[in-house]
């Protein structure tokens, strides 16, 4: 069986339709690192202005010191966000939304407003089809 990553198709219809097979699996990557849980809560809760690491943390319940770093630096690598670092004892380092990353809260913004609206709704069906459990 081959594996659709190489043989790109263009699509025929609908938004994919849109993107150019020759960057569809760039814009694929794009969407996982853009659409992981963390990626997502790190660029809503920096609405607000720059936040040192240790607030970052306390700001997004659940989040691990591994993943956490590992997903400031993906999203500096983007240009989503911005690490300034002051040179002062003890050493500050904080991170804020980068104009790129300022266009993609408006986006992250209204999907997380989706899901708390629809939170009551997706747990029901949820718990229709048998899959109570919250998965991480």
């Amino acid at each position: 069986m081959q594996d659709s990553t190489d043989t790109e198709m263009a699509a025929v219809s609908g938004p994919c339709a849109r993107i150019p097979a020759d960057r569809m699996p760039f814009v694929r990557q794009i969407l996982d690192r853009v659409g992981d849980k963390w990626s997502m809560l790190i660029v809503a809760v920096l609405e607000d202005g720059p936040l040192r690491y240790t607030d970052l943390q306390r700001r997004i319940p659940g989040v691990s010191q591994r993943m956490l770093t590992h997903t400031l630096r993906q999203l500096r690598e983007d240009g989503l966000i911005t690490r300034t670092a002051y040179a002062e004892v003890p050493p500050r380092v904080e991170y804020a939304l980068a104009p790129l990353g300022r266009g993609l809260h408006e986006v992250v913004a209204r999907l997380i407003d989706w899901v708390t609206e629809h939170h009551d709704e997706v747990r029901a069906n949820r718990g229709e089809a048998g899959t109570t459990a919250v998965r991480s």
